[in-house]
């Protein structure tokens, strides 16, 4: 006959679930990395200033994360560096001045994709404090990171302006990324100008250096910073490609979100070494209207054509290989990425 259960029994049968309970608890905790979801892993390159914040935040709130991707942050020391290391896949995604890709396609004649904006440079024209205009420039020595993209062929056209002519009436001078331009500023007085961005533009000005303008207002709208890779690599990966640029966009739209003002400033501040009004005057203008971030990293279609008219008449030979926008960039990452964070 079957014995009845008891209090007893009950007791037992409990103390031993709790215990089970606590052991797969315990369990998790020790192996719960085992059965998380596999994540790919992309190696990124920025450059070591404010503009890399969508990728720490993207990291530090689990963006990427949730998307199954491992980013690997690369803070390149130059535009030449930059370009080497995607042209040997030592990178997959950079986040770069776009003139850099367009010397990649049709100098080194690589098979380059533009996929996204970012922003419109937030540059401004720095000299030092005895300088008062841009005739002033003559017989001085001009700060570039590359002499042959981006920022220094907006120098050469603003200088062209005021009848200044490379190697004539001024030297050029490569240095490398921004914060190698701003310490060339700071630690040597012959070095008479830069353009730089931010943080270091607010910086400088802490520092008493002194700008000649920003460069949306010299030169007007240009598509500065953007997201290129391989094109093949591309083509490949799109899925993965889709779930960064989502990512990404998710890190840009937290940033603009004013109640996530002090994180923002916080990883601003230890990232890059800055004191407080410093990280929080960079964290405002990187949200500024037609200077900081562009929205959702939404290419500027009026300022990338800028750009490749820029490049076109500064840079010697660009014109006869110049080709159509539509063979610089596809968008359609971009546009996948966009239509599945708006279901």
């Amino acid at each position: 006959m079957p014995r009845k259960s008891n209090r007893s029994d009950f007791l037992n049968n409990s103390h031993i679930f709790k215990n089970s309970i606590y052991l797969v608890f315990l369990l998790l905790l020790k192996f719960g990395n085992c059965f998380a979801l596999d994540l790919d892993e992309l190696r990124v390159s920025g450059f070591p200033n404010a503009k890399v914040l969508p990728i720490y935040i993207g990291i530090e709130k689990g963006f990427f994360k949730k998307n199954a991707i491992d980013v690997k942050l690369n803070l390149t020391e130059s535009s030449n560096q930059q370009r080497q290391d995607l042209s040997n896949s030592k990178i997959e995604i950079v986040h770069s001045a776009l003139d850099n890709a367009l010397a990649m396609i049709e100098v080194a004649k690589q098979d380059i994709v533009i996929v996204s904006g970012g922003d419109g440079g937030m540059n401004e024209f720095f000299v030092q404090s005895n300088i008062e205009s841009f005739a002033d420039l003559k017989g001085k020595t001009i700060i570039v990171d590359a002499v042959d993209t981006a920022y220094a062929l907006q120098a050469k056209k603003i200088l062209l302006r005021y009848g200044l002519v490379e190697g004539k009436d001024y030297t050029v001078k490569p240095a490398g990324a921004i914060v190698y331009r701003y310490k060339a500023l700071i630690e040597n007085k012959n070095n008479s100008a830069a353009i730089l961005n931010l943080p270091f533009n607010v910086q400088a000005q802490e520092q008493g250096l002194r700008s000649l303008g920003r460069l949306v207002d010299l030169l007007g709208p240009y598509q500065a910073v953007g997201t290129f890779v391989r094109r093949d690599w591309a083509e490949s990966h799109s899925d993965l490609l889709k779930r960064y640029l989502m990512s990404y966009i998710e890190s840009l739209r937290w940033i603009r979100d004013p109640k996530n003002k002090d994180y923002c400033v916080s990883v601003l501040k230890s990232k890059l070494s800055l004191t407080d009004y410093a990280a929080t005057r960079t964290y405002e203008l990187l949200n500024e209207a037609g200077f900081g971030f562009n929205i959702d990293a939404k290419l500027d279609i009026k300022g990338f054509q800028n750009m490749l008219d820029l490049r076109n008449e500064i840079q010697a030979g660009s014109a006869k290989n110049a080709k159509t926008m539509d063979a610089y960039i596809d968008l359609s990452f971009y546009d996948n990425a966009i239509k599945a964070l708006n279901q």
